[in-house]
């Protein structure tokens, strides 16, 4: 007998989003029939005409199962029935997902044709096997400077965009998925406000690569349980086309604070032992779980993840972001509507600076960034009425390019174009003898039309 066939109608409590109902332990040598991350339907015996409610199992305690409610609890009595599906929360996958949006439920949103007949999937399942998996050697191109030519993004690569609210995170995100050269972007949005999902949507549709997108999105009105779906639901899915189809696939998240919130507000419905900050006491190992899946696989495509997280307050020893830096390889770091060079690192970088990449980006990255070092001290002594020498006026022009060429995030270029900006950039400030590069790039890429003297 299937488990669909059997009802449980024994509520043991409604706490919040979350129902105990009494199963009986299987009998010693039989295998239980009901798994952690089962669906389950419940239904209200006070209003048989409403829908039965979708659930999910987050708890297996002997004799009494949690089930997450997905919309909710209200109007819902102990007397209702409970019926387990046998099988955890599943996507849609096939190629007609490509330009859709989903909510965290896995529903269409889009008001595009039923994909009820196409072939669904299991989300999170395991991570791949480390077998499979092969070193990083190729780069993500995004056409943000900071990025490409600073810390170049790699396939395969796990990696966050730190920032605090009112930062245009979002805006930064939109404008990578829609010039990354990869072949799928997956985007998952957790907790967004409406207007945040109608620009993703419509970002995606003006760079016309919404045929190469699909969206999962949970609103901040939707129920909690769904913004935990998100990231498995996006991740399966960008899993299935690098395996299957050898797709070369960038994963968009935002924000993961947000999914770390909706951790600690089931764990605390659940009278779960409340770690740091209120935090559950697993948010690493969660959080490793989803990242992990970042891979290139041997054989087939590959999956990377940007994904944004917010630090409240502007702390970096918040939990959310202090466990993301262990898990992730590097980090961007945006704030005051720029992308810091100091603060943002890409530890994959050197897998494909120079081997992928043109000769000189290596040395044009370090000179770049040293020069910008040494502009931020003329800034103090500026600042602090220091007498300024001729170097240092120029080391402030060169500042103010920098800041303008390249850090802000609205500039876009193909990478070549932003190396050869930046020789544009120091021939305009500097001397070839002051570059203490090598000669041979020198004589090749610095534009004696715009020397100085």
């Amino acid at each position: 007998m299937t488990q669909l066939l059997v009802r449980y109608s024994r509520i043991l409590e409604i706490v919040g989003d979350i129902v105990k109902v009494h199963v009986p332990e299987p009998e010693e040598g039989d295998v239980a029939a009901i798994g952690y991350g089962d669906l389950a339907l419940i239904e209200n015996i006070i209003d048989p005409d409403q829908p039965p409610f979708m659930a999910q199992v987050v708890q297996l305690d002997r004799s009494s199962v949690s089930l997450q409610v997905f919309s909710g609890t209200k109007g819902l009595s102990t007397k209702a029935g409970i019926r387990f599906l046998g099988h955890p929360m599943q996507v849609t996958f096939s190629p007609n997902i490509l330009g859709r949006a989903f909510s965290g439920a896995g529903r269409a949103i889009d008001g595009g044709p039923s994909l009820s007949e196409d072939a669904r999937i299991d989300i999170d399942g395991p991570t791949v096997n480390p077998a499979r998996r092969i070193l990083a050697s190729r780069m993500i191109r995004t056409d943000v400077p900071m990025i490409d030519v600073f810390n170049s993004l790699v396939e395969s690569q796990k990696i966050p965009i730190f920032s605090v609210a009112g930062e245009p995170y979002n805006r930064l995100l939109a404008q990578i998925g829609a010039n990354a050269d990869a072949d799928v972007v997956v985007f998952g949005g957790i907790g967004l406000i409406f207007d945040d999902y109608h620009f993703f949507r419509r970002a995606f549709e003006e760079a016309g690569v919404s045929a190469r997108t699909v969206m999962f999105v949970h609103l901040g009105s939707d129920p909690t349980v769904e913004g935990l779906l998100v990231p498995d639901m996006a991740l399966a899915v960008a899993e299935r086309f690098a395996v299957e189809e050898g797709k070369r696939v960038l994963v968009l998240l935002t924000d993961m604070t947000a999914y770390a919130d909706a951790l600690k507000e089931i764990g605390i419905s659940m009278e779960h032992v409340p770690s740091n900050r209120g935090y559950v006491g697993d948010l690493y190992s969660q959080l490793a779980r989803r990242y992990e899946k970042a891979c290139d696989y041997k054989g087939a495509g590959s999956v990377t993840i940007l994904s944004v997280t917010t630090m409240p307050g502007d702390d970096v020893t918040h939990p959310v972001p202090d466990n993301t830096g262990y898990i992730t390889e590097g980090q961007f770091y945006l704030h005051n509507g720029v992308l810091d060079p100091f603060g943002s690192l890409s530890r994959l970088k050197q897998h494909v600076i120079g081997k992928v990449t043109r000769e000189d980006h290596g040395q044009i990255m370090n000179t770049m960034v040293r020069f910008y070092a040494e502009a931020r001290d003329a800034q103090q002594k500026q600042a602090m009425s220091f007498d300024l020498t001729e170097y240092d006026e120029r080391l402030l022009r060169f500042g103010d390019l920098f800041h303008d060429r390249f850090m802000d995030i609205s500039v876009s270029m193909p990478l070549e174009a932003a190396l050869d900006l930046c020789w544009q950039t120091l021939a305009e400030c500097f001397s070839a003898d002051e570059l203490l590069m090598k000669q041979q790039l020198v004589d090749k890429y610095f534009p004696q039309t715009h020397a100085v003297g």
